[in-house]
């Protein structure tokens, strides 16, 4: 955990598999911990082929069938159906937004959102934007998608900085560019 997040939450992202990523992800830990799904994401990858949509959205019964045997990944039906929906998805809002990039982008307005945290109680479990997006997939269809896990997926993908101020991460991805 320590590693993760050192080096990798909390800093934007802007690649569209590591994106897809992360929302499957996230909804794979609904009820679970985080530490769980980091201990399996290396068995996600190579169940879901590196978290690539087009291939993800072609997905058939037989697949998903034959992940529910994949003892290294989260064996729950609806949350890797919900997996095969949503690359379906990202494809789709990908073709009508130009990237899906943008799209999760443009609930912060295309740059990340500075929060000024003091203690772990300040943080959250979800927040306006994180509502706006969580609606928005809803009704283009997603799952697993709620507003608290909506708002782990900004926060893990850079979309918000919630390091609290305090912590030495918090000042280098000040400092992050992102593109808009």
């Amino acid at each position: 955990m320590l590693e993760y997040h050192d080096k990798e939450w909390g800093v934007p992202v802007h690649d569209e598999r590591r994106l897809f990523e992360f929302l499957v992800l996230e909804g794979a830990q609904a009820g679970l911990s985080w530490m769980t799904i980091l201990r399996k994401r290396d068995a996600y990858r190579s169940a879901f082929k590196d978290f690539d949509p087009a291939l993800v959205a072609r997905f058939r019964e037989t697949t998903v069938d034959r992940l529910l045997t994949v003892k290294a990944i989260v064996r729950n039906r609806r949350k890797i159906e919900s997996a095969v929906r949503n690359a379906r998805l990202v494809r789709a809002i990908a073709a009508e937004q130009g990237s899906f990039d943008r799209y999760v982008w443009s609930f912060v307005g295309g740059r990340p959102r500075r929060n000024s945290w003091k203690t772990m109680a300040d943080i959250p479990a979800e927040t306006a934007e994180s509502r706006a997006l969580s609606k928005d997939l809803i009704a283009r269809g997603a799952n697993f998608v709620g507003p608290t896990i909506c708002y782990a997926f900004m926060q893990a993908t850079g979309l918000v900085n919630d390091h609290l101020v305090s912590c030495f991460r918090y000042r280098q991805l000040v400092g992050s560019k992102t593109r808009e």
